[in-house]
Parts: C-alpha cells; sequence; structure tokens
C-alpha cells in the first residue's frame, strides 16, 4: 500500500511538473529510426593542435540549428543537462575543451580560448563538418557559462553573423584582471585544476596582461545588434551583465531579453528553468 501511495505521488508531480515546461523538456520524442539522435567525438584544429569536443546530434532528417556551447574555469558544471533539453528541441550542440583544458593538447591561456572559439565557429562552416553533424552552418548560436560567458561576448562581438549569445552567469574576466595581483592569484589558485601548463601567477598574469581589451564594455560596440538572451544569479556577477546590458540597449539593441534567478553560479537548483528560458529563447532564432 505505501508503494501505491508513493507511486500515485510520484506520478501526480511528474505530471505537475510537465504541464509547467516545454514538451522538449518535460518528453522524450518519438524516437526517428532513419535520423536517430547521436553524439559525435570530434577534433577540431586550433592554434596548430587538435583540440578534444563533442556534437550532441539532434534526430530527424537536418540541417538542425546548432548551439555552440563554452565552458567556464575551469569548467567542472559543463551544463550537459542543457546540451541535452536543446537537441531534444530540435538543435546540435556542439562543446570542446579549450587548450590545454581537460584534456585538449597544450597550455591553457585565456586568450587561447578565444582563438579555440574563432576555430570552431570555423569548423562549424567546414563543408565535411556541415554534413558529418547533418547542421546549418547559417544558423549558429553562441552560449557560455561562466568564463564561457566572456568568451562568448567577445566572439559574438566579432562574429555578426551569428544568429545570437546567450550569457549564463558569465564572468568579465577582463575586469578580473583589474584587481590586485596577489587576489588575482588567490582567486587563480582554485580555478586551476584540469588546466595544463599553468601556475596561480601564471594565470593572473595572464589576465592582468589583457586586461585592457578583454572586458565587457570594449565588446558592447559590436553587439549592437547582436540578439541576446542573459541570464544571471547570485552569485556576484550579475551587476557586470546587467551594465553589458545597458549599454548595448544604448546602441539601439531592442533584441536583449533578460532573466534573473536567486541561484548560485552554478544554477544548482534551477536547472529546469535555466533549460526553459534558453530552449523558449532559441525557438526565436
Amino acid at each position: 500500500m505505501r508503494g501505491l501511495i508513493m507511486g500515485a505521488a510520484l506520478a501526480c508531480i511528474t505530471f505537475t511538473l510537465s504541464a509547467q515546461l516545454p514538451a522538449a523538456i518535460a518528453t522524450d520524442p518519438p524516437r526517428d529510426s532513419i535520423h536517430p539522435a547521436r553524439m559525435e567525438v570530434l577534433h577540431i584544429p586550433s592554434g596548430g593542435v587538435e583540440i578534444n569536443g563533442v556534437a550532441y546530434i539532434a534526430q530527424g532528417a537536418g540541417p538542425h540549428p546548432v548551439l555552440l556551447l563554452l565552458h567556464g574555469l575551469p569548467g567542472n558544471e559543463k551544463n550537459v543537462d542543457v546540451a541535452q533539453a536543446v537537441r531534444r528541441a530540435g538543435w546540435d550542440v556542439v562543446m570542446f575543451s579549450y587548450r590545454g583544458s581537460w584534456g585538449s593538447p597544450g597550455n591553457f591561456r585565456f586568450g587561447q580560448n578565444l582563438e579555440d572559439a574563432d576555430a570552431a565557429l570555423e569548423f562549424l562552416q567546414d563543408s565535411a563538418t556541415v554534413r558529418r553533424l547533418d547542421l546549418d552552418p547559417k544558423r549558429v548560436v553562441l552560449a557560455g557559462h561562466s568564463m564561457g560567458g566572456w568568451v562568448t561576448v567577445l566572439t559574438a562581438a566579432k562574429h555578426p553573423e551569428v544568429l545570437g549569445a546567450i550569457l549564463i552567469s558569465a564572468a568579465d574576466m577582463g575586469s578580473i584582471g583589474g584587481i590586485p595581483r596577489a587576489q588575482a592569484v588567490r582567486v587563480m589558485a582554485g580555478n586551476m585544476e584540469s588546466l595544463a601548463g599553468v601556475t596561480p601567477e601564471s594565470m593572473a598574469d595572464d589576465l592582468l596582461n589583457g586586461a585592457d581589451h578583454w572586458r565587457f564594455a570594449d565588446a558592447a560596440p559590436g553587439l549592437g545588434r547582436m540578439p541576446l538572451l542573459v541570464l544571471t544569479a547570485n552569485d556576484g556577477l550579475a551587476p557586470a551583465a546587467d551594465a553589458l546590458v545597458k549599454s548595448v540597449r544604448s546602441l539601439g539593441n531592442t533584441h536583449v531579453t533578460t532573466m534573473h534567478r536567486p541561484t548560485d553560479h552554478g544554477w544548482s537548483d534551477s536547472r529546469i528553468a535555466l533549460e526553459s528560458a534558453i530552449i523558449r529563447w532559441l525557438q526565436g532564432r
């Protein structure tokens, strides 16, 4: 009897939750046996090496739009649940590890992260990649969490051809590079696991050297017409994102959507809200 009661309660919870969510999150679609969903391991040329990547390919006949999803520093939160939910919504999702991170060859450098994002966008335009991943190279959206949000901001500003950019608790690394060196060293000391060829001191110096041209404010002029989804949390980073929103709106950008949630930097208790917001926004691209 207790099992029946628990089962009924769980069914009720599931029904209530499903009724509140986009179908792409709440239910699995019927399997397409001709064009099934699948994964592909990627090796993306960048800086003379091939960085590690993976593609979550949507089911159904393509070509599919693409979300290029960039991880943070060092990248413990990969947002794979977001990738899976977006794939269910009909998008291919491509993720990669920057040079010197998580087994990708080379040494980690902040400036190289920007180069790697450029290389990934170029990779998505290659005819062999288009055929292999069944993607639409004209429908690419950038998204990034934390440091990945910073990479997204600076990269999108140089690539007006992308359909839009999504910032998830974006960290303005240029501004972080403006803090005292000793403080920057302490911050980097807690963020260097899974990174190759670095020390806290080298990472701090890397940021300090790039601070003058790596700030959100430097990228704002390139985002005056870029559709943006800016998602912030209670992690201390919202003011920088809010300032960016204010700046691009002052430039005439009327395609900026924002959402704030009272959650932590990893959106630990708001994952479904995060996925839902991203999918709703992508549906308009």
